[in-house]
């Protein structure tokens, strides 16, 4: 997959694709039932498959400050579009120069002049230009105009819910990853590089792998089962884990993050870049009165997790 983020010196051989239009945090179901559209329209119009997004997301341009809500970074949407087949990702950078187009100026100098897209594939609910004047009907009619063709996906649902990720943020707030991934289509990850610890869990016996959660929705907090895989380096390849993500009340105040022990692993992943893959939440965050009692109930979480891991799907 060849990511675009310049749309004003775009090589030629890069534009004129058949292109989904979001922001797709998450990619989940609904997000793939778009891109699945746009496949089909690339196929039959022998154009490349397109994916049309943005960076930072909008909400986070437009409101900064503002809680974490998106459900994975760039890194990880762009590994995840590049699984379903996706040629070109357009991540436009979101600025002050975007976010001023009206939305006829960005259906012909975005969509028809720079990226000249041959047909784009939008939601109902798609909105664009400045104030979110752009409806999806309005995008239509400009296409008609310009020389681009748009298809309107309609909402998805599944088992009675509406695919969203507002639905999955409240998901995986509640405790519930396989809820989650049932919308997402995909176990939620948190992906990343590991950073330095302070170490504490090596002091322990479970030596962790930690990450930072920082301008990520936080899942509930507390101890995880988790499926790991680790994406470069020696040690690349599938492991089971058990995650705790939180502010580890046993030893202060601390910023939130996500530190996950590898089970039967040894080895040193530092700097190596993880996916880490919550599977089912297993317990709240505790305060323990000695480091006995703590090590005792990890050992517990690791047990409790190999049960629930060693019982899934060999291609879950």
């Amino acid at each position: 997959m060849h990511i675009i983020r310049d749309s004003l010196f775009i090589d030629p051989q890069d534009r004129g694709a058949a292109a989904a239009i979001g922001n797709f945090d998450g990619v989940h179901l609904g997000h793939r039932h778009v891109i699945g559209l746009a496949a089909e329209k690339a196929r039959e119009l022998g154009l490349p498959l397109g994916v049309l997004t943005f960076e930072p997301h909008p909400r986070e341009f437009l409101a900064p400050g503002g809680p974490a809500f998106r459900l994975m970074d760039a890194g990880a949407r762009a590994n995840r579009l590049a699984r379903l087949g996706v040629e070109r990702l357009y991540e436009l950078p979101f600025n002050l120069a975007l976010a001023s187009l009206t939305a006829r100026e960005f259906a012909q100098e975005i969509i028809a002049s720079r990226l000249g897209l041959g047909h784009v594939v939008i939601g109902g609910d798609f909105r664009y230009g400045h104030g979110r004047e752009g409806t999806a009907e309005m995008l239509k009619d400009f296409g008609q105009e310009m020389g681009f063709g748009v298809t309107i996906a309609g909402m998805m649902s599944f088992d009675g819910l509406e695919v969203s990720s507002t639905a999955i943020r409240k998901a995986l707030t509640d405790g519930r990853p396989r809820d989650a991934a049932r919308l997402l289509g995909h176990w939620h990850r948190i992906e990343g590089p590991v950073i330095r610890g302070d170490q504490r869990g090596r002091e322990l016996g479970f030596p962790t792998a930690n990450m930072s959660i920082i301008g990520r929705h936080p899942p509930r907090f507390g101890v995880y089962a988790t499926l790991v895989d680790v994406l470069d380096g020696p040690h690349a390849g599938r492991y089971q884990g058990a995650t705790s993500i939180g502010v580890r009340p046993m030893f202060g105040e601390n910023v939130p993050n996500c530190e996950t022990f590898l089970l039967d692993f040894r080895g040193d992943l530092y700097g190596a870049t993880l996916s880490v893959a919550l599977v089912d939440w297993l317990r709240p965050e505790e305060r323990f009165d000695t480091l006995d009692a703590l090590i005792e109930r990890m050992d517990a979480d690791c047990a409790r997790a190999r049960d629930i891991l060693d019982a899934l799907p060999e291609d879950a």
